[in-house]
């Protein structure tokens, strides 16, 4: 059985510059990423297209071009100044090809978008959302609009799952593979639901393994030690904000020589010797 990858912030980033060194440039990663996000969801209505001055914000961009080859006339809301080398060139493309572009100041909680696009912050955010990102989440926040996060919902931190404030989404979709941070601590209150779009990034590690959240239950009996988060971190004194949790748990493992799991109310991580396993049940097409 082929299992899906669940990897830590690092070693996405990588193999990604690996891929982009040895195989694929950059520019057509984006637009794959783009290409993923647009696949993965039903656009319709009227999209607003909320981006960083990163290449999460690139994603957002590229998706634009997208948007706009497909029919649409998306809304570009821009926060922060500047661009990263290859959002400029999917900018000014999708600027070209009719895209529209309105100040934050304007946003009013998205009113009228029947679709809103996360693409602010990626998977190497940590700390607390301040000043005009906090303002532009608050305001994806309280739209009832559909929300979708390009790769992470931004403000959660991507390898512990750790955030103050971060994007309710509908949809999340991860790029490359799923991040640990993405099944952690408050991560798996924000995410509607998971999918992750493959966009070509040869590993150069295989970390942790995804399965099925109703495989769950096989892990849990036979004189497994199963505990909540909240149990976990003071049983052991970890924090949450500097645990690699899966390490942690697959030494408990060793020493305690049985099954591990640790779990949300929605999500676990699983050492059973072994393997390290993720599971949530907000996953979908994996």
């Amino acid at each position: 059985m082929e299992f899906a990858q669940v990897v830590s912030v690092e070693n996405m980033r990588k193999s990604d510059a690996k891929t982009i060194a040895e195989h694929t440039p950059s520019a057509e990663l984006m637009y794959r990423a783009a290409k993923g996000i647009f696949e993965s969801a039903k656009f319709v209505g009227k999209v607003a297209v909320v981006c960083g001055k990163g290449n999460n914000g690139g994603d957002g961009y590229a998706l634009a071009c997208i948007l706009c080859q497909n029919g649409f006339t998306p809304t570009i809301f821009r926060v922060g100044d500047g661009f990263s080398k290859d959002g400029l060139y999917y900018y000014k493309k999708a600027m070209s090809l009719g895209a529209e572009e309105l100040p934050m100041s304007q946003a009013a909680a998205f009113t009228g978008f029947d679709i809103v696009t996360d693409c602010l912050l990626g998977t190497g955010f940590s700390g607390e959302l301040k000043g005009e990102m906090l303002d532009a989440v608050e305001q994806i926040n309280m739209t009832n609009a559909y929300v979708i996060s390009a790769d992470i919902n931004s403000g959660i931190n991507g390898d512990t799952g750790v955030c103050g404030t971060a994007v309710n989404s509908d949809l999340t979709v991860s790029i490359g593979s799923f991040k640990t941070g993405m099944f952690l601590n408050d991560a798996p209150y924000y995410i509607g639901s998971m999918t992750n779009c493959d966009i070509g990034i040869n590993l150069i590690e295989e970390e942790y393994k995804l399965i099925d959240y109703s495989l769950l239950h096989m892990f849990e009996g036979y004189g497994s030690l199963v505990m909540t988060t909240e149990e976990f971190f003071k049983k052991y004194g970890y924090e949450p904000s500097r645990c690699n949790v899966a390490r942690c748990v697959e030494e408990i493992s060793k020493k305690e020589r049985r099954t591990v799991v640790v779990k949300t109310d929605h999500s676990a991580v699983i050492a059973d010797l072994k393997y390290i396993y993720f599971c949530a049940d907000y996953v979908i097409n994996n």
